[in-house]
């Protein structure tokens, strides 16, 4: 984990609190060294109101990569709940859906906002499997959703 914070600060990143659900489920769970993370909206402290809106119509696309990023860290923040001593993760599978228009076909641009960032705070542990869906709504009206599954491994 100070892996992780190193790379933070190195960055120039804030490490967010483990945001709160929004409903009856928790932030993450683990199982083995499997961590699954709960869908991320891209919340600042609790804020959604900046990244909200159907992509691009109400939300640029550009915006909306600056949502998916935010959704990383918040799955980064849920999973390092998760961790022991000693360890440090590496993603195995991203998730990600974006409220999109009828017509909008770049779901995996706005995702790589996510994708990258990952690798910069990971490196060679943020190379990942992806999915990349539009969808018609989500909660709290957010631009982005984005799901992580990571495996603890030895720091």
């Amino acid at each position: 984990m100070s892996q992780i914070v190193s790379k933070f600060q190195e960055l120039g990143l804030t490490l967010p609190n483990c945001p709160a659900p929004l409903a009856a489920y928790v932030p993450a769970t683990r199982s083995g060294d499997t961590i699954y993370v709960s869908g991320q909206l891209p919340s600042v402290n609790g804020d959604f109101s900046a990244y909200t809106g159907t992509v691009p119509t109400e939300l640029s696309a550009e915006k909306a990569k600056e949502a998916a990023q935010i959704c990383l860290l918040n799955n980064i923040a849920a999973a390092l709940t998760q961790l022991k001593a000693g360890e440090t993760l590496r993603l195995v599978q991203m998730q990600g859906f974006v409220q999109s228009a009828n017509d909008f076909h770049e779901q995996p641009a706005v995702l790589n906002g996510a994708s990258e960032l990952a690798v910069q705070i990971l490196g060679e542990n943020g190379k990942h499997a992806r999915t990349a869906v539009g969808v018609s709504a989500l909660p709290k009206n957010a631009g982005v959703e984005i799901s992580c599954t990571f495996q603890a491994i030895k720091e």
